[in-house]
């Protein structure tokens, strides 16, 4: 029998939470990829697991829309394994991560992978220097039939469907330009066709290494894919654990694991942390009110990570060059942890550039 305080220590130790200091070769999370949303996005997750900011340049690190639609962060080495691990399995997948643009193709007769295709060699055609994302989706406005278009009211336009737009994307060979609002694409130099994954980029095999041990459930949550293709694509090597009554699974690998204490560490983890996006909150915050607090709807806050447990969250003020940081304790802090969280705030606001001015805790 596993408990809850077991599986939280496993993930700060898989997801390296504890550690000081390390390299973007030997940084875990990459593998499954950063979601950079946000000003503490990427970068800051990279930071607070102790990776040197001066080494996360475009040279070293590529954006990409990805899992969910989201822009992550990955090894630029790794370019064309991830493309191959972020693929759709299959037509009802694809179905599945692209949404309601699903329907009218399935209405006109048109596969969901060769609709992705057929975006993708419309990208590639179109993106031949860097582009901003508007611009680029008015060309494709004008290239692609109606089944791949959508009336926008708030924008009182039409657009291509918005996921086909961005899960195209990769297999377009398109990357990001870090740091552009509104997002900036170009080509990723010398990109070519995926010739696979492998087993370290394999998005099932990522997700139980780092977010583990879960359900086929969780991890289809985590993809927006089927449950029936996460099962297909199972693991041969997991072993069944048992985590509070419920069944769940882990690699065999990491097992032994699973029964090592956490390190103490004091984190800020950004709203979009991988550590936060376990899809079992339950889990990491069992408070329902606690739960509601730390990821509403719009808005989300940042967390506060002691020891293992999710203590508190916080968020940032800024104005022009100076910041203040507010803390939302959900237990009495001793002064010794308090201590260590202006310490991660001091930390947060050089990683900014910015002058703290306070930090205040709202007890």
């Amino acid at each position: 029998m596993i408990n809850r305080r077991q599986v939280m220590a496993f993930r700060v130790q898989a997801q390296q939470l504890a550690r000081a200091r390390g390299s973007l070769s030997d940084t875990a999370v990459l593998d499954i990829g950063v979601q950079d949303t946000g000003p503490d996005g990427g970068g800051w997750a990279l930071a607070v697991r102790g990776v040197d900011a001066a080494v996360t340049s475009e040279d070293d690190l590529v954006l990409l829309w990805t899992v969910r639609g989201a822009p992550h962060l990955y090894r630029r080495a790794d370019v064309a394994a991830v493309a191959a691990a972020v693929a759709p399995w299959s037509d009802a997948d694809a179905g599945k991560r692209i949404y309601d643009a699903a329907k009218p193709l399935k209405a006109a007769g048109i596969g969901n992978l060769a609709a992705l295709d057929t975006v993708a060699a419309q990208l590639r055609a179109i993106v031949t220097e860097p582009m901003v994302k508007g611009d680029v989706s008015g060309r494709l406005n004008s290239v692609l039939p109606e089944p791949y278009l959508r009336f926008c009211r708030p924008c009182n336009a039409t657009h291509i469907f918005e996921m086909p737009f961005r899960l195209a994307a990769v297999r377009a060979g398109l990357e990001l330009r870090r740091g552009t609002s509104p997002p900036v694409l170009r080509r990723i130099p010398g990109f070519g066709a995926p010739d696979g994954a492998g087993d370290r980029f394999d998005l099932v095999r990522a997700y139980l290494r780092l977010l583990g041990p879960a359900t086929p459930g969780h991890v289809a949550a985590y993809l927006d894919a089927p449950v029936r293709e996460v099962r297909a694509h199972w693991p041969a090597d997991t072993v069944e654990v048992t985590v509070d009554g419920e069944r769940r699974w882990i690699l065999a690998a990491d097992e032994q694991a699973l029964g090592s204490s956490g390190a103490a560490a004091t984190r800020l983890l950004g709203p979009f942390d991988l550590f936060l996006q376990a899809r079992d909150r339950a889990m990491l915050v069992p408070d329902a009110a606690r739960a509601k607090e730390l990821w509403p709807v719009l808005g989300r806050p940042g967390a506060v990570l002691v020891d293992g447990e999710l203590v508190g969250t916080w968020r940032p003020r800024t104005s022009g060059a100076r910041m203040t940081v507010t803390v939302q304790p959900w237990q009495e802090l001793p002064e010794s942890r308090r201590r260590g969280v202006v310490e991660q705030v001091e930390r947060l606001a050089a990683y900014r550039a910015a002058t703290l001015v306070g930090v205040d805790f709202l007890d």
